[in-house]
């Protein structure tokens, strides 16, 4: 066997359709494309959700509501969470700590809610509280700081 004398396999390689090649090949006048309209055209494009000209599903469906590009989301951090960190890691937290020990990502905004009890003073490091969680901190003898 040589380079030169392989061929593929029998009936597994068919022609190309030639269309528009004249009457002869039956594949001539339209082409195989039909009588006139947009699809038999050259540059026929539709839109992606284009419907023959109905109403696209997406425009008859009703819209509610909106999103608000300027809402700040904050990763709630309740009192009780905070005293499990404030036992294990130590009572003078703040944000970059809480990135380092998982708590939070990167570009999380944290807040501090009132569910919970504290039993130790802590100092902690937040960009928000609620009043309750800062009037509990406090009467323990602890320190809030907001960012």
């Amino acid at each position: 066997m040589n380079l030169h004398t392989l061929k593929p396999a029998e009936g597994s390689v068919s022609k190309k359709k030639r269309i528009g090649r004249g009457q002869g090949s039956g594949r001539g006048g339209t082409s195989t494309k039909g009588h006139k309209g947009a699809k038999s055209r050259s540059g026929y494009k539709t839109k992606r959700a284009f419907e023959g000209g109905q109403m696209p599903y997406q425009m008859r469906i009703p819209k509610r509501g909106f999103k608000n590009i300027n809402r700040v989301r904050y990763v709630p951090l309740n009192l009780k969470d905070l005293q499990g960190l404030a036992d294990k890691h130590g009572t003078d937290l703040n944000v970059e700590q809480l990135i380092e020990l998982g708590v939070i990502n990167k570009n999380d905004k944290v807040k501090i809610l009132g569910t919970g009890e504290l039993t130790s003073s802590v100092k902690i490091t937040a960009h928000a509280a609620s009043v309750s969680a800062k009037a509990a901190i406090e009467s323990k003898g602890g320190a809030l700081t907001i960012v």
